[in-house]
């Protein structure tokens, strides 16, 4: 049963180490997609800016030139602020993005160890009870070869039961064992 606990912890581990690695791709393409949008759009705002602004110059006689100047910077000043604004927010969010992978890279570490101390609890676990099991059945094994000793003389000798009673085929001429010499061995079953 534990077993099938373990494997099924470990399963869903997997599940889980699958999913955080692919939200981590999507993660980091979708950073790498913005980073590639933000530059692109760094590299043509001096074009864009510079060609409206020749556009423009062209077309109007010298004496508004002064004028036109001073009407462009205000919104070239407005949306130079806008775009130092949109970056702020882009780098704030990008360390935003970074300080959570870093907290998932963080989570991720810790279930792997805690995935690695319960294996290695479980194992050790494991290990105990059959070391006990082994001291059990040993002590079992002993004792019942003392038992099986005793068993295997019975068969050997030539015994039976006389009405309930265990009745044997002594050897009269065997040596005499025992404290006052009565016990005698019994004869070998034929």
């Amino acid at each position: 049963m534990q077993q099938d606990e373990l494997m099924a912890l470990i399963s869903k581990t997997a599940v889980l180490m699958e999913q955080f690695e692919r939200r981590c791709e999507e993660i980091e393409k979708q950073q790498l997609a913005v980073s590639q949008q933000l530059q692109h759009l760094a590299q043509q705002v001096p074009g864009v800016v510079r060609q409206s602004a020749d556009e423009s110059l062209r077309s109007l006689p010298g004496a508004v030139i002064g004028k036109v100047e001073g009407g462009l910077s205000q919104p070239v000043g407005a949306y130079e602020k806008r775009l130092q604004e949109a970056g702020a927010l882009l780098q704030e969010g990008s360390q935003g993005l970074a300080a959570q992978i870093k907290r998932m890279e963080w989570l991720h570490k810790q279930l792997v160890w805690k995935v690695v101390g319960a294996a290695l609890g479980s194992v050790l676990l494991l290990l105990a009870g059959g070391g006990w099991l082994l001291w059990q059945y040993r002590a079992d094994i002993n004792e019942n070869r003392i038992t099986a000793d005793l068993l295997r003389a019975y068969n050997q000798a030539d015994v039976t039961l006389c009405g309930g009673r265990l009745c044997a085929n002594v050897d009269m001429k065997a040596k005499p064992y025992g404290d006052d010499k009565r016990y005698r061995p019994v004869q070998a079953r034929q």
